[in-house]
């Protein structure tokens, strides 16, 4: 994970109705530190209690693959990855998306658990938008898949909003000047998908070679596509 330590607690006084933070200066007294990692010794305690209810027959181990499978590769970033390619090359869907996301989303196949209340943030040459969420690690899982760890560190978590450039530039990300930073607060309510800017010399790809190139760092605010090298594959 990039180095975003040293956090500051973040506030949520100053939120706007959308729940987005613009990166000027905070006066900051939030705080929450539901951080979920998990320390070694309690990940061992997790799997011996998980090995002893599978022994005990209280657990059904190919049920348990099924539902991490779903995350892994069926519920992922490349669920996110066919949104952005679709908004990309469908104006008539990019209008449904800003209009209501959970519903255009839907029209993929993609929602059900943490993705009930959608809304997608769109980069422009003016506006980079970055998600965080300051309470836990609210995720967009229907469409991104499970949380990066980093994701749901307290230090990412205060520093996106007190110094949302910063942890962009720790990223590898630098955001010029004359952008705004524009960060979204992502609740029980409400969850946010980044959509990036199309990258540049992909006129004519199809929508599947377009969603080869979508990151779901990119879809999160923390990243940007590059131009590809070539055409695709």
């Amino acid at each position: 994970m990039p180095d975003v330590t040293d956090p500051e607690p973040a506030d949520d006084r100053s939120r706007e109705p959308t729940h987005a933070h613009h990166d000027h200066d905070h006066d900051h007294d939030h705080d929450h530190d539901h951080d979920h990692n998990l320390p070694s010794g309690i990940a061992l305690r997790v799997r011996a209690l998980e090995t002893l209810m599978v022994e005990k027959g209280l657990v059904d181990p190919a049920a348990l693959d099924a539902i991490i499978d779903t995350y892994e590769t069926r519920v992922g970033p490349r669920n996110g990855a066919q949104v952005v390619a679709r908004a990309w090359t469908d104006p008539a869907f990019l209008t449904r998306l800003r209009l209501d996301a959970t519903a255009a989303i839907a029209e993929l196949g993609h929602g059900g658990r943490q993705g009930e209340h959608m809304r997608v943030v769109e980069n422009t040459p003016d506006v980079h938008n970055l998600v965080v969420c300051t309470l836990c690690s609210c995720y967009p899982w229907a469409v991104l898949g499970l949380p990066p760890a980093w994701y749901k560190s307290s230090a990412y978590r205060a520093r996106a909003v007190i110094a949302p450039r910063e942890v962009l530039a720790n990223f590898g990300v630098d955001v010029p000047a004359s952008t705004e930073v524009r960060v979204w607060d992502s609740t029980a309510e409400i969850r946010y998908l980044v959509l990036p800017e199309r990258p540049a010399g992909t006129e004519g790809w199809s929508e599947d070679a377009l969603a080869t190139l979508v990151t779901r760092d990119s879809m999160i605010g923390v990243a940007r596509l590059a131009a590809p090298e070539g055409p695709p594959a």
